[in-house]
């Protein structure tokens, strides 16, 4: 707890001077403000008895009174102030820390981890953080010197009732301490059923077609009521003993204010000698100072529930900011004129140790060639693509890029030189110019047209309402098919030295397939390319075509040699016209 505390504070450290100004503002607002029962009780002391009343005195301690009043009131504005900037600019930059975090964390941990989950690490439990730690913090303070402060009025008062007072006063802290501890383990499990619930709901949200469809709705609902249900019962248990500490603390203040009420009032009347003789209007600023003094216990209480929870969800965001980050590359060589030559010799590979995915993979690759890679669902024909643009790093062997080692080379340099159409479309908000110019941002609209003509998506973009210049999401209505066309004139524009096509015409018409091929053909002439297609057809033109299986190459040849052996290809190929 106290680590994440520490770690939440070097955050807040560039922002001393708001702690500091906080500090002062606190300590000046509640000094204003425990100075009021002594002017009270002296206004008391001012009205002994009937007709014995000073109103000249009691118009001044009234006017003094408005004017600390008001000044405290200002003061604790100000800490307010002070706090709220604090805590905002720490949230900004550790929010940041954390993006900027899961763009350097290796795909490998994005692929562990859903979307949802991710998404309430970076929002919610950061707001949970701000409420929770930071803004609480001007609470905790200000009760902090509260406590201090009427004690040392009550001191000035009357020291021994105050001692009385202080004795009494470890039994909210150990009422509070036990119950703190039962919250804290509930409190973390809520937080991981928290992330839990946002995953599954944005996992059926984003996918809604494909539960309809499938009919998944019941079963959908019976998953997120089984989370909500346990989210429930921990959340009753946290907030039970959570709300248990403020209750419990009243309880044990209200036993210390009864104790020095009857004290009080005994030395007032001169009942108990030892107690000292007290005037009614002492006695009455005494209450009121054992009054203020117990009820920073009670917000201090309420505090550490929130507390508990900031700290499960801190220690949420820290285990992603404590991810082993992909290693820095800027001091390795930058690929340059790239000549396209590709050599794997004896790569091996396995996302799961214990599974062997890629054994003895060899291939070379002449400049120019453009090479297919097919096979059944699994065989390692997107891994090799993974491999080569290093988004994972081989077990063993090597990979040869114009001949040099790709892990001598930077990955930014690396990937630049490659122009990557996946199956999975993507196009993020913003206008339908922006989302082509993605790669080539400084591009001319002229050459954004011109790459959107080459791959026939001209026609349909002109008839969007505002051409280039509609805004698009994923959820903007365009078809898949569109969205596919967006992406690879995307690629058109940046016009790379080596080609990547994954599935890249699955989600389009034959009729529009015939003529994005040809544009493809055009745009792979003289590039080494390649693609991995499962619609065979699509391929037979391609240089090389290797027949993966089971992680292995078992075939390779172009269409024709592959088909005079009758092998597997060749069952491949065949089976897809069969009825």
């Amino acid at each position: 707890m106290f680590k994440t505390l520490k770690r939440v504070a070097s955050y807040a450290r560039p922002y001393i001077i708001y702690f500091i100004l906080t500090v002062i503002f606190a300590a000046v607002g509640v000094a204003l403000s425990l100075s009021v029962p002594v002017f009270i009780g002296e206004a008391v002391d001012l009205c002994v008895g009937r007709k014995l009343v000073d109103f000249s005195g009691l118009k001044k301690l009234v006017i003094t009174l408005a004017f600390i009043v008001v000044s405290s009131t200002f003061f604790q504005w100000l800490m307010s102030l002070c706090t709220n900037k604090l805590a905002f600019l720490t949230i900004r930059d550790l929010r940041a820390d954390i993006f900027s975090k899961l763009e350097r964390v290796p795909i490998s941990y994005i692929d562990r981890h859903t979307k949802g989950e991710l998404t309430s690490r970076v929002i919610n439990d950061i707001e949970i953080i701000s409420d929770g730690l930071l803004q609480g913090f001007a609470q905790f303070f200000s009760g902090i010197i509260t406590i201090i402060g009427t004690l040392i009025f009550m001191m000035t008062i009357n020291v021994k009732i105050a001692l009385v007072v202080v004795f009494l006063t470890p039994l909210s802290f150990i009422a509070a301490s036990k119950i703190t501890k039962a919250t804290h383990a509930s409190y973390v499990k809520q937080s991981k059923l928290r992330g839990d619930m946002v995953a599954l709901a944005e996992e059926m949200a984003g996918n809604q077609k494909i539960v309809k469809a499938f009919v998944y709705d019941s079963r959908a609902e019976e998953r997120f009521d089984e989370i909500n249900r346990n989210y429930g019962k921990i959340g009753a248990k946290a907030t039970f003993f959570s709300s248990m500490t403020n209750p419990t603390t009243r309880f044990v203040n209200g036993l210390i204010y009864a104790a020095v009420g009857l004290l009080g009032a005994l030395g007032a009347i001169g009942s108990v000698s030892f107690i000292g003789k007290m005037s009614v209007g002492k006695l009455s600023s005494f209450l009121a100072y054992a009054n203020q003094y117990t009820k920073p216990f009670n917000e201090i209480s309420g505090v550490f529930a929130e507390l508990q929870n900031a700290i499960a969800s801190a220690q949420r965001v820290f285990d992603v900011l404590d991810e082993e980050e992909i290693p820095d590359d800027s001091d390795k060589e930058t690929l340059t004129d790239c000549t396209g030559e590709l050599k794997f010799t004896d790569v091996e590979f396995s996302y799961n140790p214990k599974i062997k995915l890629i054994k003895n993979f060899s291939l070379e690759v002449k400049s120019g060639e453009r090479v297919a890679i097919v096979g059944p669902t699994g065989c390692g024909k997107s891994t090799i693509i993974n491999l080569l643009l290093r988004f994972y790093d081989i077990n063993s062997g090597t990979i040869e890029i114009s001949g040099k080692n790709i892990s001598n080379i930077t990955r930014d340099s690396l990937r630049s030189n490659f122009g990557m159409v996946l199956q999975e479309t993507w196009v993020f908000t913003g206008t339908v110019a922006e989302n082509i110019a993605y790669g080539v941002p400084d591009a001319t609209r002229e050459q954004i047209i011109e790459a959107a003509k080459s791959v026939y998506a001209h026609g349909f973009i002109k008839r969007l309402p505002d051409g280039y210049d509609t805004v698009i999401s994923e959820n903007s209505g365009l078809s898949q098919g569109q969205k596919q066309l967006i992406c690879i004139a995307r690629i058109m524009l940046m016009d790379p030295p080596m080609l990547i096509l994954d599935e890249a015409t699955s989600s389009i018409d034959l009729r529009t397939e015939q003529r994005i091929q040809k544009a493809f053909t055009k745009l792979m002439n003289g590039r080494t390319s390649f693609i991995i297609a499962h619609r065979l057809s699509t391929i037979k033109n391609s240089d090389t075509i290797l027949v993966m299986k089971n992680g292995d190459i078992i075939e390779q040849g172009n269409h024709d040699e592959l088909m005079a052996n009758g092998k597997f290809y060749s069952e491949l190929y065949n089976s897809q016209f069969e009825s």
